[in-house]
Order: structure tokens, then sequence, then C-alpha cells
């Protein structure tokens, strides 16, 4: 007898065993191939991420090494793909930016239909290498702006900064950026990875996989919500302006963005506490304290109000926007972070594949007939009934 029971949004239902990453609520440790996000993210850089999502360990020094230089060597983007973006209209999402962007590159891959582990590798590192330069130049070609060209003398994270900002990062805005994007680059199972795996388990290739991911993180509901947050402060203005704000998006059952999660519930998101530190940081840094009060501010607000805890969106936000980052890329940066976790997922997908295909609970009519239909003429009620 099969099982009928239905979950709503699949809360809670396994979908999938894996080796790459797990939430532990109850611990709060966000784990990556074993080790705690949290510590790593103080101890270790993206690019040792990287290693350690797609090639199972933390590398050492001489790898690393490595490893920087194959990215550095990938960074060549086609031409044609800024002549693509160049066609989008101007006032495009830059989602969809990059959506076009990367799905467009996936013609530039002579590898392309190859699904083998050691393949599977070198095109994650090519789009590692390349997304970044879609992200940052995208905006900038969309905008009628100069491309700035990566440069190999910089990290890779300095590297992706640079061309976003046009300026060379100082070592504290490097390190704070890269504490970002390991925060962002893996989160066991989300909509964008789910949607990812479940577009590689038909075994279409890596671009296709990563290309349903971007259009799922475009989703308000999923990605967008740093996006907001900042838009939310800086529309409130002040200290003043966030009481006033907040308090009447509660009045109203309005959901303020950046708060609460579907996996962490009533615990606090550890990520955030990182970029809160983070914002806290780069504000005495800068002197720059305003936005910090105000994100505190409204923390203890939406804690007392509805017992609801900050995640990473509303935290990030902030400091992207002291890094100088431009408020409509603050999801592709998201993303451009992630694909290293989604690509990591693509590749153990294909390595152990199983094609993802679930039933329904049914509930619509039944026992309606079409020929009775027709020749009697007149539209069927629910039970098949012929009104005339």
């Amino acid at each position: 007898m099969s099982d009928t029971s239905y979950v709503p949004g699949l809360e809670n239902i396994i979908a999938s065993e894996t080796s790459i990453s797990y939430l532990d609520v109850e611990k709060e440790e966000i784990v990556l191939r074993g080790y705690d996000l949290m510590e790593l993210a103080e101890q270790v850089s993206y690019v040792d991420i990287v290693h350690l999502l797609l090639l199972g360990k933390l590398p050492n020094f001489d790898e690393r090494s490595a490893l920087e230089g194959e990215l550095v060597a990938q960074y060549a983007l086609p031409s044609n793909i800024y002549a693509i973006i160049g066609m989008l209209p101007k006032d495009a999402n830059m989602m969809d930016v990059l959506r076009t962007g990367i799905s467009a590159l996936a013609s530039f891959d002579i590898e392309l239909e190859d699904r083998t582990k050691e393949v599977n590798d070198r095109k994650a590192i090519r789009l590692l290498a390349k997304v970044p330069q879609i992200v940052a130049n995208g905006y900038r070609v969309v905008n009628g702006m100069p491309i700035v060209e990566p440069r190999n003398d910089l990290s890779y994270t300095a590297n992706f900064l640079y061309m976003i900002t046009g300026n060379v990062p100082s070592k504290l805005e490097e390190k704070l950026f890269d504490q970002s994007l390991i925060v962002y680059s893996e989160h066991e199972m989300p909509n964008s990875t789910f949607a990812a795996r479940v577009i590689a388990s038909t075994l279409s290739d890596m671009y296709g996989a990563l290309t349903g991911g971007v259009a799922s993180l475009k989703g308000t509901l999923h990605g967008g919500a740093n996006e907001a947050v900042m838009n939310l402060l800086l529309e409130a203005g002040s200290e003043a302006g966030v009481e006033a704000s907040f308090m009447s998006k509660l009045a109203n059952k309005e959901r303020i963005m950046g708060f609460g999660h579907r996996v962490y519930m009533r615990k606090a998101d550890p990520r955030a506490l990182l970029m809160k530190e983070a914002l806290s940081t780069l504000s005495d840094q800068r002197g720059q304290h305003k936005l910090f009060k105000m994100c505190v501010l409204g923390e203890e607000i939406v804690r007392r109000e509805k017992n609801l805890y900050p995640n990473l969106d509303y935290y990030a936000a902030p400091v992207y926007h002291l890094l100088g980052i431009p408020i409509p890329l603050f999801t592709p940066v998201f993303l451009a972070a992630r694909t290293v976790g989604i690509c990591a997922h693509v590749i153990e997908q294909h390595e152990n594949n199983r094609l993802f295909r679930p039933r329904v609970r049914y509930n619509g009519p039944r026992n309606l007939h079409s020929k009775r239909l027709l020749e009697q003429g007149g539209e069927a009620d629910e039970d098949g009934s012929i009104v005339k």
C-alpha cells in the first residue's frame, strides 16, 4: 500500500542523502563536510571552502595556491556573453541578467555533456571563475558603465569586490567580504539547491542546473531579502524611522524581511551573528555607526514583539552597502557565493543519481465525460452534470 501522506512545502521531508552539509538545529551548527561553518568562516578563506566542497578536504598551502591558479586561468569570459547581456533592457532585473549570462555560457563549454566527476569539477571551477564577472560586469553593461577586467594579482575575493566597485579593497574589506561569501556558500537543501538537484537528476548539465538555481533564488521568498532589508533601512533613515516603520509593519501584520527562517524558526541564525560582528567592525573602522544602531534597534523590536531572530540577510545587507556594493547586486552576489555549493550538489547528484519523480495528492473532480458533453452541448459542473 502506497504512502499518501502529504506535507505542504515538503517541510522536514528528507529528499536526499548528502555528505556535503547539514543544519544541526539543536546544536545551532551548520556542518560542511564535518566542519562547523562558523569556525571555518573565522579561520579559512572562501577559496579553501571551494576546495573543501568540491574536492572533499581543506587544502594545504600548495593546494590552495594551485586552486587559485586554476581560477585565474579560467577568468577569460567569451566576449559574446557581454554582447548578449547588452541586448537586455536597461531596467532588467540583475538576477535575470545573471540567469541569461550563465545559460549562454553553457554553449561555450566544450565539455558540457560530460557528467564524470573529473569533468564536472573542471566545469565548477570555470563557473566559479566566470560567475563573479557576469555579476559585476553584467551590472556595468546594463547600466552603460565601463567593464572592469579581472586582475590576476588580487585574491579571488578581492578581485570580485574590485570588479564590482572599481576600487581595490582594503585587507579588512576583503576579509569581511570573504566571510560573507563563506557563510552564503552552502546551506544544505534550500529551494535553489533542491531545484538544481531536481534538474541534475534528469542528467541535465551543470549550467542548466545552476540556471534553475538562479531562477529559484530570484523568488522573493528565497532570495532578495537582503535587498529588501537595505531598502527598508534606507527608507527608515534613522533609529526613530526604524521604530516607526517596524512598529507600523507589525501592526499591519506585514512581513519584515530579514527575520525568521524555515529551519531555524525560534533559534538564532549563527551566520547572522557573524555578519552583525562584521557590521560592527566595519562601522568602527569607518566611524559610521548609524546603520549598525538602526539594525540593532530593529532586531530588538522584532525580538520583543514577535520573538523572531534575524537571519543572515538582515546583517549582510548593511555590510554590503558599506562595502560599496549596489543594492541590485546583493542577491546576485549571494548566488555567486552559493555557486560552489550548488555545483557540489550537482556533482553529488550525478555521481549517485535517482530521478526525482514525486507524486501528488489529487483533489480535483473525477468521472467527467467529454463524450456526453460534446453530444449534449453546454458546460459541465464539478460533478459532471450538464449545465445548459
